[in-house]
């Protein structure tokens, strides 16, 4: 992490360097019982409306594969009522709940992290999200967990790769395991006859002005890479 993010003085340094990464094993990701269902994290932040549709239908994918269920949870609102209806926001699903607390987090076998892209990155509120999970990184809770991404953006050239590409030093310093879906999609992925967001690093949907919704074909993507996922983290977790 850069400066802020929980780093410790070389004052408050321990002389016994041999029990320096002691702890790591130990608190890295716990593996989930062989009855319990595996859960990943469908977690989101969406103005408009599209990143939920997406990721509504990712969570339908994971949920196709045995033993995996899909957890939807939103990212906080950084923004003030009054600022989102100047924005006209869209009207929040009241039945999907906001992550109460960063250590929440921890509890997940795997991620897919959905978000709309500014100036080609992710959206402050879902920035602020990994900001806050300062302990989690000092901690090592979610080494070695398999994440994703999937994003909206206003127009073909507004970012569908860059922001997962940006996204994954979020990943990167937790120690986490990027899972791109390539080009294992098939024929839909080299679609040329219409409008189709979407990359090899994970689902997407162009919404121009706001006012065009996600097509069958993006959201069938979505829900390829919730099940597609799904089949990771079971592999990654019973083998």
């Amino acid at each position: 992490m850069g400066k802020g993010g929980g780093c410790v003085s070389s004052k408050n340094k321990t002389s016994n360097s041999s029990n320096k990464y002691a702890n790591i094993a130990k608190n890295s990701a716990t593996v989930t019982s062989l009855t319990e269902n595996l859960k990943i994290f469908i977690v989101f932040y969406s103005m408009y409306g599209h990143v939920e549709c997406l990721a509504k239908r990712i969570k339908k994918g994971i949920e196709t594969v045995d033993g995996v269920e899909g957890v939807l949870y939103r990212a906080p609102e950084t923004l003030s009522e009054d600022v989102l209806v100047k924005m006209q926001a869209a009207p929040k699903d009241d039945s999907i709940p906001e992550i109460s607390s960063p250590s929440d987090l921890a509890d997940a076998d795997g991620f897919l992290f959905g978000f709309p892209s500014r100036f080609g990155c992710m959206a402050a509120q879902m920035k602020a999200l990994f900001d806050s999970t300062g302990l989690l990184w000092k901690e090592q809770k979610l080494v070695g967990k398999p994440a994703g991404f999937f994003v909206s953006t206003g127009s073909q050239g507004g970012g569908q790769e860059t922001s997962a590409l940006a996204a994954i030093t979020q990943l990167a310093h937790h120690g986490m395991l990027f899972v791109p879906i390539g080009y294992t999609f098939g024929a839909g992925m080299f679609e040329m006859d219409s409008i189709l967001g979407g990359s090899p690093y994970g689902a997407g949907v162009f919404v121009g002005d706001g006012s065009r919704e996600a097509t069958e074909a993006e959201l069938a993507l979505a829900e390829y890479q919730g099940k597609y996922m799904a089949g990771v983290v079971k592999k990654l977790v019973h083998g």
